[in-house]
């Protein structure tokens, strides 16, 4: 049992370390998706003008902006 635990903990890091180094080029997808689905395009402006450490550093206790 205590096998299955570990080998969750360690996707749960590479998913999490894949997602920080991979995390603009998501932002940038899914800007480019909601923009192709009729989404507001200065949403997708602002979200590719901000890094994510600024996103991060900006964030309040409760994930909002």
């Amino acid at each position: 049992m205590v096998e299955y635990i570990i080998i969750v903990v360690i996707v749960a890091i590479a998913a999490i370390a894949i997602f920080g180094v991979f995390s603009d080029t998501i932002r940038e997808k899914l800007g480019g998706a909601v923009a192709e689905l009729g989404g507001d395009s200065g949403a997708k402006d602002a979200a590719l003008d901000t890094t994510s450490h600024d996103l991060l550093k900006h964030l309040d206790r409760d994930g909002a902006n």
